[in-house]
């Protein structure tokens, strides 16, 4: 495929992939936007229009298409592990919103599909290709704090339109897929994959069936604690902050930042505090780039490592899960007054 644009395909016209995702498709000059599908075709038809690309109704008449080398899945997560596996089937790589699933055993069974046939797989966790997190983590490698004790981190949005799909359990919502794989992602990338779920509270509205919002601990091999917090009826925040025997690592807007925004990083020791310089980058454009660089390359690379990545954050997220329901418990029982 080497010297010609990566051919993408986008299954569903959800939010995300109108505002970021489209725009980043077309801006990139090694990517095209070659068809965009929906069920309903007159909204397919409006999208389409924009990128001067074909119009699909559907998304099965997407993947029989011969000009559509790789496809991005922002469906819903209870309906984007039956699309990416036809996906993978058809032979296109596959850029999916995160979580790829909503079980474990389901990625785990997605990444074997996708090694087996040579297909990128790649979760689209944005914040990871922003260069402020590489640079941290070098930081914290390089002896800036000492020896790492605890990363804490947040992420945390306001209340969203009653009738959002995170707020719908058929369709895989809660804010532990939605926003807690942030935080989760963060300690995976900063100080490891393996995390042992010492406990984790979820805060259900009974009403809408869904988990609002969320705490988790961890502990890692080396005897370092994560204390995660997340949700979606919160003033926003998005920061980590890691903690070592000599001193502190704080990054604010750390998960979603605007592509023009330089993120304020602070370096706290014992003498002296140092605000850090970081660049301003476009984390979904570099998302983007990632993807269609390793599609074009057909051969061994950091893309290798994708799938993997994504199989330890699907079990880390049914981890928290079983962790929440020990910690609900059995009922309390009723005690009569004689």
């Amino acid at each position: 495929m080497t010297g010609r644009p990566v051919r993408i395909g986008v299954l569903g016209c959800a939010d995300i992939a109108v505002r970021k995702v489209l725009p980043a498709i077309a801006a990139l000059p090694g990517a095209d936007v070659a068809a965009v599908a929906s069920r309903d075709a007159d909204r397919a038809g409006r999208v389409a229009e924009r990128y001067g690309c074909a119009a699909v109704g559907g998304y099965e008449r997407l993947l029989r298409r011969d000009d559509v080398d790789a496809v991005y899945v922002p469906l819903p997560a209870a309906l984007r592990p039956a699309w990416v596996e036809r996906a993978l089937r058809a032979g296109k790589h596959v850029l999916a919103e995160k979580p790829v699933t909503t079980r474990a055993a389901d990625t785990a069974a997605l990444a074997d599909l996708a090694g087996s046939s040579g297909l990128v797989l790649m979760e689209n966790i944005m914040f990871l290709h922003h260069g402020a997190h590489a640079r941290l983590r070098r930081l914290v490698e390089d002896g800036a704090i000492g020896e790492p004790r605890c990363l804490e981190a947040a992420f945390a949005i306001p209340p969203r339109p009653a009738d959002d799909i995170r707020y719908r359990p058929d369709l895989g919502g809660g804010a532990l897929l939605d926003v807690g794989v942030y935080p989760l992602r963060a300690a995976q990338f900063l100080l490891g994959p393996r995390w042992e779920v010492l406990g984790a509270g979820l805060l259900r509205d009974p009403g809408r069936g869904v988990d609002t919002a969320g705490a988790v601990l961890l502990r890692n091999p080396a005897g370092v604690t994560a204390q995660l917090t997340f949700g979606m009826v919160h003033s926003y925040r998005s920061a980590y902050t890691l903690w070592g025997s000599e001193g502190r690592l704080h990054l604010d807007r750390a998960f979603t930042p605007p592509p023009d925004h330089r993120p304020a990083a602070r370096l706290e020791r014992s003498d002296g505090r140092r605000d850090l310089e970081l660049d301003a980058e476009d984390q979904c454009a570099a998302t983007v780039r990632a993807f269609a660089d390793a599609v074009r390359a057909q051969g061994p690379g950091p893309w290798d490592r994708w799938p993997r990545d994504s199989v330890a954050l699907a079990r880390l997220l049914d981890e928290v899960r079983r962790a929440a329901r020990r910690a609900d418990g059995p009922p309390e029982p009723t005690y009569r007054s004689v």
